[in-house]
């Protein structure tokens, strides 16, 4: 069972490996300097220490949340973010992407693809991913709220159930 005890939190509880939002915040969290920005590859701010070392060529991450091409967030039929395996190539897996950011950094080539996403923990069995807003990912603890809440296709339903016996049309 998951140790974290709210009833919804943010995506970044569940990454296996730090985020860095900016070439700064790595320098201040790892002590180094990011590694030089490669408009060939995609963005990435997060890196996986241990890749470097298999023996293998690429690293398989199991739970990774899935995005279109576009960077379009992928949900199943459910309506529920899915989840998908990431493969790299063990070089990229171990060193970070970072584009510069800041007033001089507009318009930087190759940083406008999608981001490569950090891979995750497993679900426990009470965790589930919802949207709490469109295109936003969020973890929710059943234990701790296993009730839906707002408004959703059964209050709909009851609701011309119940007009529907009281003559009323909606």
């Amino acid at each position: 069972m998951t140790e974290i005890q709210k009833s919804q939190y943010g995506l970044e509880d569940l990454y296996l490996f730090p985020y860095y939002q900016t070439r700064e915040a790595f320098l201040k969290a790892t002590g180094h300097e990011a590694p030089a920005w490669d408009p060939t590859r995609p963005p990435k701010a997060w890196e996986d220490p241990k890749a470097s070392q298999t023996q293998r060529r690429n690293v398989v991450y199991d739970f990774v949340v899935a995005y279109a091409a576009n960077g379009a967030l992928l949900v199943g039929a459910d309506y529920k973010p899915t989840l998908d395996l990431l493969v790299l190539p063990k070089d990229q897996a171990a060193t970070v992407n970072i584009p510069p950011k800041g007033p001089n950094a507009s318009n930087v080539p190759g940083a406008e693809v999608p981001e490569v996403a950090p891979p995750l923990r497993a679900l426990e069995p009470n965790e589930e991913l919802f949207m709490p807003f469109p295109g936003l990912v969020a973890v929710r603890n059943k234990d701790l709220q296993p009730l839906e809440y707002g408004f959703n296709r059964n209050d709909r339903r009851l609701l011309e159930e119940i007009a529907a016996k009281l003559g009323v049309t909606i």
